[in-house]
């Protein structure tokens, strides 16, 4: 089995990419770092990215006429630079399906939350509003719907009486840095399948 080239997808800040990328920069992860793309121009995650050696694209969706030829635009991309998996860091666009075709079971997804609970946008607060006394987060392949394909890892976090959100966001982030890196060692290494809605590991 090849080494396999890991891109990213990325909206904002960069935390899960950059402590991603350093797992593979140092060998904790057996892969090439491939490209990041950006759907924002002022995106830090940009600058981390060149930071580290590596090409980083703003694809501006203004740019095209449609949320397809936006995606394709970004596909190229990955294709021309050999990806073998795509890893969406805090990407805040749902992807198209001729996207998701393209890299079927190949594009990992971290949510801050215990899915099928509170999908989409806001995952922590939706779980700190709704007053439960559980949250976490989750990693997943990224199929057409809106964080409902199959799930990788997840991970627990209590929530402690009087927290603020802020606080359990931080807590939660804690273990987006653990799982996702750990999914991600799990693609490289050829130890993921997926059959229907279940992702088996080999250990």
């Amino acid at each position: 089995m090849g080494k396999k080239t890991v891109s990213f997808l990325v909206s904002g800040r960069g935390s899960n990419f950059s402590n991603v990328a350093k797992k593979i920069i140092s060998g904790d992860i057996n892969a090439f770092l491939g490209i990041v793309l950006s759907d924002k121009r002022e995106a830090r995650a940009l600058d981390i990215a060149r930071d580290f050696g590596m090409k980083a694209y703003f694809v501006d969706p203004n740019a095209y006429q449609s949320r397809a030829l936006h995606d394709r635009a970004m596909v190229d991309l990955l294709k021309k630079n050999k990806t073998d998996l795509v890893v969406a860091a805090g990407y805040m666009r749902i992807l198209s399906p001729d996207f998701i075709h393209a890299f079927k079971n190949a594009i990992i997804n971290i949510h801050p939350a215990l899915l099928p609970s509170f999908p989409g946008v806001n995952g922590q607060k939706q779980a700190y509003d709704y007053g439960v006394k559980i949250s976490g987060c989750t990693t997943h392949f990224i199929d057409e719907g809106t964080d409902t394909g199959p799930i990788i890892m997840q991970a627990a976090v209590d929530l402690r009486q009087d927290e603020k959100l802020e606080e359990l966001s931080a807590r939660i982030l804690m273990e987006e840095h653990r799982i996702l890196p750990e999914s991600v060692k799990l693609f490289c290494d050829g130890k993921l399948r997926v059959k229907e809605r279940k992702v088996f590991i080999k250990r």
